[in-house]
């Protein structure tokens, strides 16, 4: 007892009805989100089918640039610059071989990645490397093709098989400076019983994405594919005034038309889609997270553009034929 005798305040039920909603609507809608995300936004399970055609494309894939490495390696004896492009184009894609078994018994268990963190890792630089390598040596390859037969009377470095060499020694460093950049910045996540690996549903690693997409989307492909349009552009152009009178005009401008329609086809039916879906997941992912049923149909629409991804490995070989005498 101090002696001091504290009032007593009588509070009205307008103040108390205040408080009472000021405490506890507020966190039970916050829960009532939550719940709801957690019901409505965990994976779901990929169709059977694209576990068969990623492994079927894959294989095909594995199989054909294996073949196409072996003829460069022991069949060709004296390499041109056009050959050094198109073996490190074969290299490219049979770096992506790893990945495909651990893809698919990622979908086979339901989105559930029972292969631990390093894998996790792994899995996504080598994917990493795999396509923006694709992409830079198909636009390499662009740019070579138009200074061999736009500009053949010009001397330039990238006539020269050791200047090549070197430029593609540069290229993959830089993919292992991206792809070890990968492996750092993602790893696996836990959403309820499942253990994720490179999923729209990963919250922790959305703005990473955000991000790291609009960088890749820029620099990997909108850049590329802008180069490798107006190197063919020009190339058109060039090869409609050449005299198809001669055999080896003949020649000239009919792998040059084949060389323009494979390369055009892969950025336009391979690199394309999974660049703008994968862009259009990230988006709504950053800013319209409660989209679930969206959400879940652009997670499987990126799976299926893998597919189509994946099939530039097996479109490819079609160009070394095409482009290369030596290879045929």
């Amino acid at each position: 007892m101090s002696g001091e005798i504290k009032p007593y305040v009588i509070r009205t039920p307008y103040e108390i009805t205040f408080k009472m909603n000021s405490c506890s609507v507020e966190p039970l809608n916050t829960v009532a989100v939550n719940l709801s995300h957690l019901e409505y936004c965990s994976p779901e399970p990929q169709h059977l089918t694209i576990t068969v055609l990623l492994c079927l494309v894959f294989l095909v894939g594995f199989v054909l640039n294996s073949f196409s490495l072996w003829v460069f390696c022991y069949r060709i004896s004296h390499w041109t610059s056009s050959n050094v492009l198109q073996f490190h184009l074969a290299l490219s894609d049979a770096i992506i071989t790893p990945a495909a078994p651990l893809m698919a018994t990622y979908f086979i268990k339901s989105n559930h990645w029972t292969f631990g963190s390093f894998l996790c890792k792994a899995k996504i630089a080598l994917l990493t490397m795999h396509l923006y390598g694709s992409i830079l040596f198909l636009m390499l390859i662009s740019v070579h093709r138009y200074i061999v037969v736009v500009q053949y009377k010009k001397t330039s470095p990238m006539k020269q098989v050791k200047f090549v060499h070197k430029l593609c020694g540069g290229i993959w460093l830089l993919l292992l400076a991206s792809g070890t950049a990968i492996f750092g910045l993602f790893n696996t996540s836990n959403v309820g019983n499942q253990t994720l690996c490179l999923s729209i549903h990963q919250n922790e690693y959305m703005q990473v994405y955000f991000t790291v997409n609009l960088f890749i989307l820029i620099l990997g492909f909108l850049v590329p594919f802008a180069v490798t349009v107006v190197c063919y552009i020009l190339l058109a152009s060039s090869v409609s005034r050449i005299n198809t009178t001669t055999k080896k005009g003949r020649a000239i401008k009919s792998k040059s038309h084949k060389t323009v329609a494979i390369c055009l086809a892969i950025f336009g039916f391979c690199f394309m889609p999974i660049a703008l879906v994968r862009t259009i997941a990230v988006v709504v992912k950053m800013f319209f997270p409660n989209e679930c049923k969206l959400l879940v149909k652009l997670e499987t629409a990126y799976y299926i553009c893998w597919i189509f991804a994946g099939a530039n490995c097996c479109v490819d070989p079609l160009l070394y034929c095409f482009v290369s005498r030596d290879f045929n």
